[in-house]
């Protein structure tokens, strides 16, 4: 659902990750992988293993946090990039489902609102060998002009 998108136009798909900024050491540790990435959707992957887990064996909710944050974040900036906008988090909450202590989980991101000021997103995380979910969060992300560049 789109709210306040006065252009008709769907954004621009990216190619490739190399056309995101870079990003931090933090983040690139947690070893999430985008797969698809559009203003609209945003699909990604995490392989869970030890360097993910609490001291009591099981994935820490940070990891789960951190990917829903990420991908909302990436979903709502290329929806307002053509705007010369990106989007930053404002608010979030999650919900863990189930605990996992190794494997794969899908992450799927999609808007729930996109309006001119401020957008909703849905994040779903997945376990990736049967389809249960692990944990769900929503994310409100304020949109704000892109930095000047240098």
């Amino acid at each position: 659902m789109t709210d306040g998108d006065t252009t008709g136009q769907q954004p621009q798909v990216l190619q490739t990750l190399a056309e995101l900024p870079p990003a931090g050491a933090w983040l690139q540790a947690h070893g999430l992988m985008l797969s698809e990435m559009s203003g609209t959707r945003v699909t990604a992957y995490i392989d869970l293993g030890a360097q993910h887990l609490t001291p009591w064996g099981v994935v820490h909710g940070g990891v789960y946090t951190t990917a829903i944050e990420t991908v909302a974040s990436v979903g709502a900036s290329l929806a307002v990039r053509e705007r010369g906008e990106f989007a930053v988090g404002a608010d979030q909450s999650a919900d863990f489902l189930r605990s996992m202590k190794e494997g794969r989980v899908d992450i799927v991101a999609e808007p729930v609102i996109q309006g001119r000021v401020q957008q909703l997103w849905q994040v779903t995380i997945t376990r990736h060998d049967d389809g249960k979910a692990i944990a769900v969060g929503r994310v409100r992300l304020q949109n704000v002009p892109l930095p000047p560049t240098a």
